[in-house]
């Protein structure tokens, strides 16, 4: 793609027009528009890019139509996806994170947030004031849902149109710098949420410029991204130029990939694959570490396999088995996918193995799933793990996070064995003091025909999860996403302030002792007794026994320790550790 100023790709136009309007006039200037063989177009006349401090709302006017078309790459739509764009210079930031050398995933703990719902204002520069939280709870690595531009004012961010621009509401693009700028200043790195599986439902004009758009039918969620036919080089570009942009012109330190099963791909190269190679040489150049972390149900080591062992490269992806086998462990809930986790020696495979669907029989797809992870070459670190997230919890039927489903000293349990475990810890928004306030999906869709179409939509998928309907709260109710801000006021509450207090804990337990957050899988191995309810963990010189269940028990430890860190009560003694009931203990041996 050309960097010239307002040049656009639309090889399905016979005519294109630029339109350039001075923010705030009603003075129109329309440009004719000639293209190249490949379908680029630019101005017919010198139009310079414009100085950061004058910017110009700008569109393009496609076949003789009236109705301006935002830029596809437009770095600004403060008239939201329907309207003009607006010019926008990354460089005109004046950064103060020139120490910055980066934050790499191996050894983080990432705390993932929407913008929108963090907050009471629910902006980029409110959620500043919010980071030295963070800091004092100990994670790396600040992980935002999407900010594209999406349309309606607020929303998940799933639903975007317009990938290079920064949601308005948010702050736009300049606000986007100063977090980043203000996390890195105090030692944090950011991961932001991107999609590129599908575009939005409204807003997506995509198609009238070039074939963005694969044939044939859409994913669950939308229309697919045309990656591997006629044309398909630009497309790919379109996406790979987007990574490039948040790396780059943002300084994120690492993308997370949203649901990249739904990548429809057939080429040699495989879309992820191509991202890893431009983010590895992109990383070479910056000289700090990039992370691209997937989000995939395919249970498909590949993704997370060096491209040097014939992966793709990925550096990490998310563990949908981890967080089943805890749910299960602390809930019961046996609904839906969740079937198949209904032993603790579910929980102690994914310890011991990273998946737990290794090519075993999943009951809810009925088939074989997964394949198994090398456990001698792949480190533990690349399977990012959590006890909720935005997913797990807006997408039960009534939006509860797990504080709404156990007690708090269960709470505790599931935060022993997250921030505890091999792998890459992740903490959603609130989860470290066990808020109160559900999460529930939100949608502010103009169209009423499309509210109503997804609100059917979900009715239908939470069926198949046997869910109670009747407590699927309405996405287009501005109450509903009122309901799912954090209420920080909740931290001057004792029992929210104690479990505040464990998490930082358990973080700085992880810290002082290198055998809890050791990547090597043969260096721990996993017990579990499903009749009376307990798991025992082993890394290296560390024992991690945990019962789940009401009732007190005893675990055999199989060898005298020293009481490292305790939730509930626990007693060791003659090398057995007594639980009581919901109780747990990291255990280092003598």
């Amino acid at each position: 793609m050309t960097n010239e100023p307002f040049a656009v790709w639309a090889p399905k136009a016979e005519q294109v027009e630029l339109m350039l309007v001075e923010p705030g006039s009603t003075e129109q200037r329309r440009l004719t528009m000639v293209a190249d063989e490949r379908g680029f177009w630019r101005p017919a006349e010198d139009v310079p890019e414009p100085p950061a401090d004058r910017p110009l709302d700008y569109g393009y006017l496609l076949d003789g139509n009236d109705t301006p078309r935002a830029d596809p790459r437009a770095r600004r739509a403060p008239y939201g996806v329907h309207g003009l764009s607006r010019t926008f210079d990354p460089a005109a930031h004046v950064w103060s994170d020139q120490p910055w050398t980066g934050r790499q995933l191996p050894g983080g703990i990432v705390y993932e947030l929407h913008v929108g719902t963090f907050t009471p204002e629910g902006t980029l520069r409110s959620a500043i004031g919010r980071l030295d939280h963070l800091v004092e709870l100990g994670v790396t690595l600040v992980e935002l849902m999407p900010v594209n531009a999406f349309n309606g004012p607020h929303g998940w961010g799933y639903d975007g149109v317009l990938w290079y621009a920064v949601h308005e509401e948010y702050g736009g693009p300049a606000a986007y710098q100063a977090f980043v700028d203000a996390c890195h200043q105090r030692g944090l790195g950011v991961l932001q949420d991107v999609v590129y599986n599908h575009l939005g439902p409204s807003g997506n004009y995509l198609p009238e410029f070039g074939p963005y758009i694969a044939d044939g039918p859409s994913n669950t969620w939308g229309e697919t991204l045309n990656l591997d036919g006629e044309d398909s080089d630009e497309v790919r570009r379109y996406i790979i130029d987007n990574v490039v942009m948040w790396l780059r012109d943002y300084h994120v330190d690492g993308l997370r990939l949203d649901a990249v099963h739904a990548l429809s791909d057939t080429r040699a190269t495989h879309l992820l694959e191509e991202m890893a190679v431009e983010v590895s040489a992109l990383s070479a150049f910056l000289n700090q570490p990039l992370s691209l972390i997937a989000e995939s149900d395919l249970n498909n080591p590949r993704l997370i396999t060096t491209r040097e062992g014939g992966g793709y490269g990925l550096t990490g992806q998310w563990s949908d088995d981890f967080h089943h086998a805890l749910y299960v462990s602390l809930t019961g809930d046996t609904t839906g996918y969740y079937a198949d986790f209904d032993s603790l020696a579910a929980l102690g495979k994914v310890f011991e193995n990273g998946f737990f669907h290794d090519g075993t029989h999943s009951s809810f797809r009925g088939r074989g799933h997964g394949d198994k992870i090398d456990t001698l070459r792949t480190p533990a670190w690349r399977l990012v793990v959590c006890s909720d997230n935005h997913d797990q919890i807006g997408n039960r039927a009534d939006g509860q996070r797990l504080s709404g489903k156990i007690s708090p000293q269960q709470l505790g349990l599931a935060a022993f064995v997250t921030m505890l475990s091999p792998f890459t810890p992740m903490i959603f928004m609130g989860e470290e003091w066990g808020a109160s306030t559900p999460w529930q999906f939100f949608t502010a869709h103009p169209e009423r025909e499309l509210a109503e179409n997804i609100a059917v939509g979900r009715r239908e998928e939470f069926a198949q999860m046997e869910w109670d309907l009747s407590q699927v709260p309405d996405p287009q109710n501005t109450q509903t996403f009122l309901g799912s801000k954090l209420d920080w006021g909740e931290l001057e509450r004792p029992v929210h302030a104690q479990l505040l207090a464990l998490y930082k804990r358990l973080i700085r337990l992880r810290r002082t002792y290198p055998d809890l957050c050791d990547p090597r899988f043969a260096r721990g191995s996993a017990i579990s007794n499903d009749d009376e309810g307990w798991l025992l963990v082993e890394r290296g010189d560390v024992a991690l026994a945990v019962n789940f269940r009401e009732n007190g028990v005893s675990v055999d430890l199989a060898g005298s320790g020293r009481e490292l860190l305790t939730v509930g009560e626990a007693d060791i003694a003659d090398g057995t550790v007594r639980l009581a009931p919901f109780s747990a203990v990291a255990v280092l041996r003598s």
